[in-house]
């Protein structure tokens, strides 16, 4: 008799137990920055609402913030337990407070993860890195992430310290001038990117040397002579404090999201259309890589 009313006593416990993360926290707060031009306006928020509510079986709410350097600050503050970041505003923001955890990462439909930056020559013009110095390469803005922050934090990881006002290279106004150059014979190489899947390797399904071929570049007079780690597609992150009952909600949630509920999704995530895979902190590192080489001055 005595086990029995054990057990009953667990089973009357465990409900109010499992309810206690939601009554700490009260209303579940998502922080996401908002669109250029939109205000506050969320696309679809009553929908996206509900389906975090659902999912997690408590009141929820948005916060948009005018920038993700509002939004970094709310999440370390504790003002939202989820946000919704780029790549290198998770890394800021791990740097920030070292109090955030990613749970997914978007996917496109070739099944790409992220980018990785490749330094492109044409017709043999540049042998090798050491002698970059004595050719013209072209580079896009100072801000692009794939054409000029991943590869310049790339190489001063493997020792190649570039600095940012180098007299070879050739600061294009965007990566598509930047192709042009290297079309046009203004540029003996050019740093560039490409699609890569969670493997590491490219899914051939865009990029610079694609976008150079249908500009009627010959395939067969490019070289990629390097390659930068990847570079993964930005996370939706929670605070580690979080409770891991809410985490495993949630990752179930956005993980089976684009098959159950794809209008959903689409609310959700525009730009990549595959879906969600869990993520973890060391798909990051490049991204952190480059937040510290800004941090720290660029060479």
């Amino acid at each position: 008799m005595r086990t029995c009313a054990a057990a009953l006593a667990v089973l009357c416990v465990a409900p109010s137990a499992r309810a206690d993360w939601r009554d700490d926290i009260g209303t579940f707060r998502i922080g996401i920055v908002a669109e250029p031009g939109g205000g506050n306006a969320v696309p679809g928020l009553a929908r996206l609402t509900d389906a975090y509510a659902n999912a997690l079986g408590m009141k929820v709410e948005f916060v948009v913030a005018r920038d993700y350097a509002a939004l970094i600050e709310a999440q370390a503050s504790g003002r939202v337990q989820y946000a919704v970041y780029s790549a290198l505003a998770y890394a800021t923001a791990s740097e920030r407070c070292g109090c955030v955890e990613p749970l997914v990462a978007p996917v496109d439909s070739d099944g790409a993860v992220g980018i990785r930056s490749v330094l492109v020559t044409r017709d043999g013009k540049v042998p090798d890195l050491a002698t970059l110095a004595g050719h013209r390469i072209a580079i896009a803005p100072v801000d692009n992430v794939g054409g000029s922050l991943l590869p310049l934090a790339g190489l001063a990881g493997e020792g190649v310290k570039i600095a940012e006002d180098s007299s070879f290279l050739t600061r294009a106004p965007s990566a598509t001038a930047a192709e042009t150059m290297l079309g046009d014979g203004e540029a003996d190489g050019l740093f560039g990117w490409e699609p890569v899947g969670v493997d590491g390797q490219p899914t051939g399904t865009g990029g610079t040397i694609m976008r150079l071929e249908v500009a009627g570049v010959p395939k067969t007079s490019l070289r990629v002579l390097w390659t930068s780690a990847p570079l993964r597609y930005g996370p939706h992150a929670v605070r580690s404090d979080l409770d891991g009952e809410a985490k495993r909600r949630l990752s179930v949630f956005l993980t089976n999201l684009k098959s159950q509920t794809p209008d959903v999704y689409d609310l959700l995530e525009s730009t990549h259309s595959g879906g969600f895979e869990l993520a973890a902190s060391k798909d990051y590192a490049t991204a952190l890589a480059i937040v510290r080489r800004e941090a720290g001055g660029r060479e």
